[in-house]
């Protein structure tokens, strides 16, 4: 283990500065506060995007909904036109400012000897829901997919909660004890002089704080990570699944979308997948029946 090993968290995003009311939406990016290292969901992945000239552009996190079916955030595949996806949990943690590249995985321009078909893929079929920025809050389609040329085989993969999942906590008493879990590959602690970044695979629980606000409004779902054992969401995260349960849960009720600073205090907002138009663009642009993606029931998720 190159590079973490003890609890603390932050899930993030990558994208532009947008207003937002009285305050900011940004990109999110990584799991901070309370994280560990998630050896639990090998299906989410560290994606790279390029731009027409095959140079590196931005990074976030997405997760596999079938072999070559790859999740991420709208904001994310915008304007990219290639991909490259790696699935170790430790993927980019051996990148080195004088080689700018990770030897062991190849991250990020490339797939290391053996690893491509089984930890890494590559993509040059990026679709977008429509994002239309995130001053368009709450209803951003921030929604993405990348189809991988080959298939990553793995025992399991995420899933999405039926359409109207989430609806009936909108009103629930006690709402703010429903645990939500994230992973992603962001970064973990921003302040105004430092940037701490291990890209790697890390996971944390929060609970859900609002469904209804101006900011959420049916589109997205407000979770927070302060307090013990919790941790949020961050820059580079973006993309990555927001689970509906504790950390072993696969089900996907959200996508990692933004927050409301750069330093990433522990309150993040998803574009909720729980959405019947959403879940039709998914199945509908990846070629997927809906029965093989969707869980009717997640309770005790």
């Amino acid at each position: 283990m190159r590079a973490l090993k003890k609890l603390r968290a932050g899930i993030g995003a990558m994208a532009a500065v947008a207003a937002l009311v009285m305050t900011t939406a940004v990109p999110a990016g990584a799991v901070t506060g309370d994280y560990v290292e998630d050896h639990e969901h090998p299906f989410v992945g560290l994606i790279v995007f390029y731009d027409t000239d095959g140079s590196f552009h931005h990074r976030c996190s997405g997760s596999l909904l079938s072999p070559t079916v790859f999740l991420t955030a709208g904001h994310c595949t915008a304007g990219a036109t290639s991909a490259r996806v790696y699935f170790q949990q430790d993927a980019g943690a051996g990148w080195s400012p004088e080689t700018g590249t990770d030897p062991d995985t190849g991250y990020p321009d490339a797939c290391a000897e053996g690893t491509l078909g089984t930890l890494c893929a590559e993509s040059d079929e990026i679709y977008n829901y429509g994002f239309t920025g995130l001053d368009a809050v709450p209803e951003t389609k921030d929604a993405g997919l990348v189809i991988l040329k080959k298939p990553i085989a793995l025992p399991e993969y995420a899933t999405l909660a039926a359409p109207g999942t989430l609806d009936a906590l909108a009103a629930k008493r006690g709402q703010q004890e429903t645990t939500f879990s994230a992973s992603g590959f962001g970064v973990s602690d921003v302040n105004p002089v430092s940037t701490t970044s291990f890209r790697e695979r890390l996971m944390a629980e929060s609970k859900l704080t609002n469904l209804t606000s101006a900011t959420n409004d049916g589109y997205n779902v407000q979770t927070n990570g302060n307090g013990n054992g919790r941790g949020g969401t961050c820059t580079a995260d973006s993309g990555g699944p927001l689970f509906y349960g504790p950390l072993s849960s696969n089900i996907i009720t959200g996508i990692i979308s933004f927050g409301h600073n750069r330093y990433c205090k522990g309150t993040g907002f998803s574009y909720r997948t729980d959405r019947q138009d959403v879940i039709e663009w998914i199945t509908s642009t990846a070629g997927l029946e809906p029965a093989s993606i969707v869980v009717e029931d997640p309770a005790g998720h």
